[in-house]
């Protein structure tokens, strides 16, 4: 039997996964608002029924995998026909048509959630194998379906580098590497890249943020990646928040799944600076 202590030792861990699942939501859905009330109905869940977790390896996994539960039960965002005054979600919509089941999600839980194809397996009901096809359909499909000019702001020399081969290995342009804000705002003023990929802090203290939504009110809309040692900080309910948030020290696959991803549903939210 749970005592009180072990109850509140699960809803700290909860409370400390949340801002994971509320990144993963919004990925799957390229929206906050979407992907926060889904975030919410999870929580809800949980709420009624605190066996939905418990019983699974972790209490991440099964967070993770009460989301998936209310996500596959609602027809996810495949459903093309309900109404959206958002042009956005409507071409990700029509986009997500294209792929497999659970291929996308398969992806996302492995590279930017960094879950293992065991855990993975038991989030989607499925077996090891399956997930390990999922993944790789999904970078198939999804790294055929768009490629474009990418801006990437960092200052240091070597990850910037590295971002470059990285970006244009997946068949991308790299229109220029910027180390500051004025840098980056003269850059994207020059030539409209079609993916913005932003470090937070920059070489002079400038700061990613401001350079990005600096941007944005010249550009107009444009998918964004952020990267940062801290995504906690910024994962905190507060809006707007980055659709497409990649943790350093980062590995390949997550910056090819979260600019892939980005591309696919070509659509940001900015994010305000907050010091």
């Amino acid at each position: 039997m749970k005592t009180a202590a072990d109850k509140r030792d699960l809803s700290d861990e909860i409370a400390g996964d949340l801002p994971y699942l509320r990144r993963y939501a919004r990925a799957l859905t390229g929206s906050q608002t979407s992907g926060d009330q889904y975030a919410v109905a999870t929580l809800e869940t949980i709420i009624t029924d605190p066996a939905v977790i418990e019983t699974a390896t972790s209490p991440k996994v099964g967070l993770f995998r009460t989301f998936h539960d209310i996500w596959a039960s609602s027809g996810a965002v495949v459903d093309d026909t309900s109404p959206s005054d958002d042009l956005l979600e409507q071409r990700a919509r029509w986009r997500l048509m294209g792929l497999s089941a659970n291929s996308r999600e398969a992806l996302l839980l492995n590279t930017i959630e960094g879950f293992s194809a065991g855990d993975i397996a038991m989030i989607l009901s499925t077996d090891v194998e399956e997930v390990n096809h999922l993944i790789t359909v999904a970078r198939e499909e999804i790294g055929k379906m768009v490629t474009g000019d990418v801006l990437i702001i960092e200052d240091e020399a070597i990850i910037s580098m590295d971002l470059h081969s990285i970006v244009t290995d997946m068949g991308h342009t790299v229109t220029k590497i910027a180390r500051t804000r004025d840098a980056a705002i003269k850059a994207g003023a020059e030539k409209k890249p079609d993916l913005i990929l932003s470090d937070i802090q920059l070489a002079d203290q400038s700061s990613g943020i401001d350079a990005v939504n600096a941007l944005l009110e010249i550009l107009g809309d444009v998918p964004v990646v952020f990267i940062t040692a801290f995504p906690e900080k910024l994962l905190t309910g507060a809006r707007p928040e980055p659709a497409f948030l990649i943790t350093k020290p980062y590995a390949e696959e997550q910056v090819r799944a979260a600019v892939s991803q980005a591309m696919f549903f070509a659509s940001t939210e900015s994010l305000l600076a907050t010091g």
